[in-house]
């Protein structure tokens, strides 16, 4: 009996799209030697096949290796951990920016085909704690809400359009998002432009970490547009309690204005030295949560919003398309609790890195594989998707020199393969 009867169609679909093959190209070279029993790709593919299955950790082979199915899939034997860890190790950077790459390529597989007039890049970042600093890079961060606890601050960026990951770096956690990260952001930006077909646009949206020049002039500077929410500082605030030109877009039943925008003449004097032309919208509104803006004369509590951007379409459109940015927040909490990203393999960062990005790499396989083999779970989670297509239960049954697995009638997955 076995508990992962989809891990077999899943593996084949894997094999007919590349995925194997991809990873003996870009990763067999770290274990090279003809004596060698586990070759990298194979040492991958059964890490990939666990983290599938459910399994957060790379110790939960130990748990797989009772599952008749998962050791036929694992060639006969599951290695030692000690084998596993070990390789892990092998990780280089040259390495973990190969994989980087391919976590990117299945990600941004579907946009050629995307035919919106926008397509949306967004990028935040996430605290990962930890109980240890034995971990290499895992340092306290600033972080609020995990003060003084050494943690992870890994950075990723989705297409809202298509739900998957088209850009990571595990990060150590004592950086945030500045002018460090530039390379990284102008790399993912420069890569999804290249799968946009002629006529679509991409917008970049960032929260108020991304509120830097150096960040905005990169955008710039790759033809992108970008939304970035503005830091409210006291230079803001001044322009916008004596700035009256709102307009109001949106009233309540006794048509007392609940929603006004205006574009603020304000600009920052390190964009002026960049030569930045930023436009500055300012939104306030009675029935969302933001920060409270006192206004002189007024009785009512409004809330504030400001965002930076190179647009020049309607102010209260891009106002109103930010908002799409929140998608990643649920995405990041799914990474979290469905593939558990902000689990440590080992204490090396490398190692962490490589795992962190095999996650992610399956996250946007498993995306693929529904999507196109499985249409109803298209737009399912990762839970309902793994309930339905990876762990399903079957039989194995062994005459001769042939093993065929069946399934129960009616599964999706029903079918019979040596």
């Amino acid at each position: 009996m076995t508990s992962v009867a989809g891990l077999v169609s899943c593996g084949v679909w894997l094999r007919e799209r590349g995925v194997d093959h991809e990873l003996a190209r870009r990763f067999g070279h770290l274990k090279r030697d003809p004596r060698v029993v586990y070759p990298m790709e194979c040492q991958m593919r059964l890490i990939m096949d666990a983290f599938l299955a459910g399994e957060g950790s790379v110790f939960g082979l130990e748990a797989l290796a009772a599952d008749p199915l998962f050791v036929h899939l694992a060639g006969g034997i599951v290695p030692s951990l000690d084998t596993v860890y070990a390789d892990l190790g092998r990780f280089g950077a040259p390495e973990v920016e190969s994989l980087e790459a391919m976590v990117a390529e299945h990600g941004l597989a579907r946009l050629g085909a995307y035919r919106g007039a926008w397509a949306h890049l967004d990028i935040d970042t996430t605290v990962c704690p930890h109980d240890t600093e034995q971990l290499e890079g895992a340092v306290p961060g600033p972080n609020p809400r995990y003060h003084g606890r050494p943690s992870y601050h890994p950075m990723l960026a989705r297409v809202a359009e298509l739900g998957t990951i088209v850009g990571a770096e595990l990060r150590p956690g004592d950086r945030g998002l500045g002018a460090e990260d530039v390379p990284r952001i102008r790399s993912w930006v420069r890569r999804a432009k290249q799968q946009l077909r002629k006529g679509t646009e991409l917008c970049v949206r960032i929260d108020a970490g991304g509120d830097c020049a150096e960040i905005l002039e990169a955008i710039h500077q790759e033809q992108a547009f970008y939304l970035v929410k503005a830091r409210i500082t006291p230079d803001v605030l001044r322009a916008m309690t004596a700035d009256a030109r709102w307009k109001t877009t949106d009233r309540d039943a006794d048509l007392r204005p609940i929603r006004q925008v205006t574009e603020l003449p304000f600009a920052r004097e390190v964009w002026a030295a960049r030569g930045l032309d930023v436009r500055v919208i300012a939104v306030r509104s009675i029935e969302r949560h933001g920060r409270q803006l006192p206004l002189p004369g007024s009785d009512r509590d409004w809330t504030v919003q400001v965002f930076l951007t190179n647009r020049v379409d309607d102010p209260d459109e891009i106002a109103w398309d930010y908002d799409g940015r929140a998608g990643i927040e649920p995405l990041i909490a799914e990474l979290k609790g469905a593939w558990a990203i902000g689990l440590a393999a080992s204490a090396s960062f490398l190692a962490n890195h490589a795992v962190f990005l095999l996650k992610l790499l399956c996250h946007n396989l498993l995306d693929r594989y529904a999507r196109e083999m499985f249409s109803m779970a298209a737009s399912w989670r990762t839970p309902w998707r793994r309930r339905l297509l990876i762990r399903a239960p079957g039989r194995i049954s062994c005459s001769g020199r042939r093993r065929v697995l069946h399934l129960l009638p009616g599964s999706p997955i029903a079918f019979q393969r040596e």
